[in-house]
């Protein structure tokens, strides 16, 4: 043992790799509906392995933070610059309402019952699941000016604040939006969310998850007579408003592709598209045949980023029109959200499509529409190095307030360098490629080796401090984030008169708890809710990161 201990100590990246091994083993318990997930369980792995008093160079942690700040800047770019638009204004103003009351409860609570600036910080972080305010608020209480213990105890306070809040935080939260909210309005949430489906034309089409069925199929016909002398495209617009396509056609031993201005022979046989319901106990057009050379032509499944001007803002219904012969729309994903879709439903700028059909078609069509995502594996590292180094030196510079230097801090650089470069990724997709495994491992990894190695710090003065703010702060961090949510419930549904499922989605999104989008999904049993979920989710990121410096200047 002690050697192992020694190893730790001489060794603190031996350590941050325990710490991340067990968190996420952690992370995997489950109390009731509760889980514990990967943030809180590696922050109570790190105070355990922290009691060993293990030292951990402060550059690991804050090198892993600009990583992760920059990834969620990056993944909610498009939908925060699109928030600034008129379209998104509800929803904006319900992110606000909901960012600025968690900020006045929390400095309230603060001033009444005493607590110092570490505490009122840990108490935001963690009512409201942002760990990121962690790194700032921690930023800020370095700029104070105090002594190096002061400082290391104030951000040893932020740890123990957020263990205690995270939570209450998230079950209060979850509870509140999925169950508690929808009984003070007098909801029904699968009421409303199957009437909100049935107000988008055709009904909303869920995408999440796999299944055996096949919505489109491809089936053989020999086509009778009367159908002789005319062109493939009247064949296909005798189905409208159903969408039919001739794919290919066979004319003795020869093979064609399906083109609209093709003119149909006499036993000739060809290859239709169509949604299974249209196929089902066979088409008018002739009788089937089982033809498998002319069934087997090239498909392929791609996904299309959506930059072209002139198709945001449009209808899926009005872009199948013009652009979508021989395609399907198989998913759409919005904010890094894969959203229930219908054909009224508009397109924003950096959704993300996939598209099935013949291969020729749907690289006509992802040309039409954006910029193909070809797969691949590499991460442009020049994109996301230079975006950390030109966000950091802007993030550097300060200004003074009430006698103390405001500033992005460089780790907040890194963000609004993520938000913008996010952003010109949507708009430019032929740069600045992360495939969502890098992603995932900047975001993931790097928040929780931040978190760990917070941990790590905070372990040996973490037991006095959960003993001297108690019960309290638990409750007190339960009231803050009620309160908040309510604020923000009440004013989206009776002065913004919004849509209450909509409405509970952007108030989870807000308080930035995908948890409680999912609680409200299972109990909507509809995908819906995620429809208001993404512009405040990016906007509530970038609010309550902001926060942490201002909730140091506010209550120090």
């Amino acid at each position: 043992m002690d050697y192992v201990i020694n190893a730790l100590r001489t060794h603190p990246e031996l350590a941050i790799f325990l710490t991340l091994a067990a968190g996420f083993a952690l992370g995997h318990v489950r109390i009731g509906s509760f889980r514990v997930g990967s943030v809180l369980g590696t922050l109570l792995a790190g105070v355990l392995v922290g009691q060993l008093e293990i030292r951990v160079p402060p550059i690991i942690k804050d090198v892993f933070f600009d990583l992760f700040l920059f990834a969620t800047g990056y993944k909610v770019g498009p939908q925060f610059i699109r928030g600034l638009g008129k379209s998104a204004l509800p929803q904006v103003a319900v992110t606000v309402v909901l960012c600025l009351t968690s900020l006045v409860t929390t400095v309230l609570a603060t001033k009444l019952l005493g607590y110092d600036v570490g505490t009122a910080a840990g108490l935001l972080a963690g009512a409201f699941t942002e760990s990121t305010v962690i790194g700032t608020a921690g930023d800020a209480i370095g700029r104070l000016g105090l002594s190096a213990t002061e400082t290391e105890q104030l951000r040893n306070n932020i740890a123990v604040a957020y263990a205690v809040t995270y939570l209450v935080g998230t079950t209060g939260v979850v509870w509140f939006l999925s169950s508690g909210a929808p009984r003070l309005l007098g909801l029904n949430l699968k009421a409303e969310s199957e009437k909100l489906e049935r107000e988008f034309a055709g009904g909303l089409r869920d995408t999440d998850g796999l299944s055996s069925y096949r919505e489109w199929d491809v089936r053989a016909y020999c086509l009778g007579d009367q159908w002789v002398g005319r062109r493939v495209e009247d064949l296909e617009r005798s189905f409208a408003p159903e969408r039919v396509f001739v794919e290919r056609i066979r004319r003795g031993e020869a093979m064609m592709d399906g083109e609209p201005g093709t003119a149909l022979h006499p036993a000739d046989i060809v290859a239709v598209t169509a949604r299974r319901r249209v196929v089902a106990g066979g088409l008018s057009i002739g009788p089937e045949v089982e033809d498998r050379a002319l069934l087997e032509f090239p498909v392929a499944a791609l996904d299309v980023v959506v930059t072209r001007k002139a198709v945001v803002d449009r209808t899926l219904a009005s872009l199948a029109e013009e652009y979508g012969r021989g395609v399907a729309l198989m998913r759409l994903e919005r904010g890094g959200e894969q959203i229930p879709f219908a054909p009224s439903m508009t397109l924003n700028r950096g959704d993300v499509l996939r598209l099935a059909g013949s291969a020729p078609d749907v690289e006509r069509a992802g040309r039409a529409l954006g910029y193909i995502e070809r797969p691949t594996e590499s991460t442009d590292v020049v994109f996301v190095g230079l975006g950390i180094v030109v966000g950091g030196l802007i993030g550097l510079l300060s200004v003074r307030i009430g006698g103390l230097p405001i500033t992005l801090t460089s780790s907040g650089g890194a963000l609004i360098m993520g938000l913008i470069f996010g952003w010109l990724r949507s708009v430019y997709p032929t740069f600045g490629r992360i495939p969502e495994p890098a992603l995932w491992v900047f975001d993931t990894i790097g928040l929780a080796v931040f978190i760990g190695v917070v941990g790590l710090g905070a372990g040996p003065g973490f037991v006095d401090g959960l003993r001297r703010t108690g019960v309290m702060l638990a409750v007190v961090g339960l009231l803050v984030a009620f309160t908040a949510h309510l604020a923000a419930v009440l004013f989206g549904r009776f002065v913004l008169k919004m849509n209450p499922v909509v409405l509970l989605g952007a108030c989870a999104g807000a308080g930035t708890s995908t948890a409680a989008l999912r609680s409200i999904q299972d109990e909507a049993q509809s995908k819906v809710p995620v429809l208001g979920y993404t512009v405040p989710y990016a906007l509530g990121n970038i609010l309550l990161t902001a926060w942490g410096p201002i909730i140091v200047l506010l209550t120090r």
